[in-house]
């Protein structure tokens, strides 16, 4: 109980804008909750997927490829799925729907990410801000009094709180942001990956039916 107390009694001396530094980090534990769990849902087991999906490709069982897209988790399935529904429907562009696809899946792995870049940035900005309120206060004459200089140092001890909380909430965004974006950059490989097997197996089918 008296380490909670503690905590309060810091927060407050850090003054009225450490309020908008609780939002900021409040808002960087929530995205970085909903996209570890979205990204989680959204991962393929790629060895898996590419050992089943390539003899069927290959023989040009669309029928079993698409089923078994529906049947498997993640984003690469859902793009590959897509594509090959196109394909039945007898779409001649095909390389253009995956790409549009992929594009798209790409969108909604990237949502709130930048929210997460912004807080990188406001959040040291925030701390200086609360530091230089504390800082006038603290050099204020009401706050001098005779005898005590300890009065105005230890009022910038206080007002350096709020530039201390804004860095740590900046680095802890920066470090979830960091990790995210090698998550999507392996997201994005495997959609890649799956998109390059459907098409290195489509154009032949496609030159041996206009031969």
């Amino acid at each position: 109980m008296e380490f909670i107390a503690e905590c309060f009694s810091v927060f407050h001396k850090g003054g009225p804008v450490m309020y908008l530094i609780l939002a900021c980090s409040l808002l960087v534990a929530a995205i970085g909750a909903e996209r570890f769990l979205y990204y989680k849902k959204m991962n393929t087991d790629m060895e898996l997927f590419t050992h089943q999906l390539t003899p069927l490709v290959e023989r040009g069982n669309w029928a079993d490829a698409y089923e078994l897209c529906r049947q498997t988790n993640g984003i690469a399935a859902a793009v590959a799925g897509k594509g090959i529904n196109y394909l039945q429907r007898g779409s001649v562009n095909i390389e253009s729907v995956l790409e549009g696809e992929a594009a798209l899946a790409v969108a909604h792995l990237r949502t709130n990410l930048n929210h997460l870049d912004t807080v990188v940035t406001i959040a040291p900005l925030l701390g200086l801000l609360g530091t230089v309120i504390g800082m006038i206060g603290s050099f204020s004459v009401m706050n001098i009094k005779a005898g005590q200089p300890q009065a105005i140092t230890g009022g910038v001890g206080e007002a350096l709180i709020a530039t201390a909380s804004g860095l740590c909430v900046a680095t802890l965004a920066m470090v979830i942001y960091s990790y995210f974006n090698h998550r999507l950059d392996a997201l994005i490989t495997d959609i890649e990956r799956t998109c390059i097997l459907l098409i290195g197996n489509i154009k032949p089918e496609k030159r041996h039916e206009t031969a």
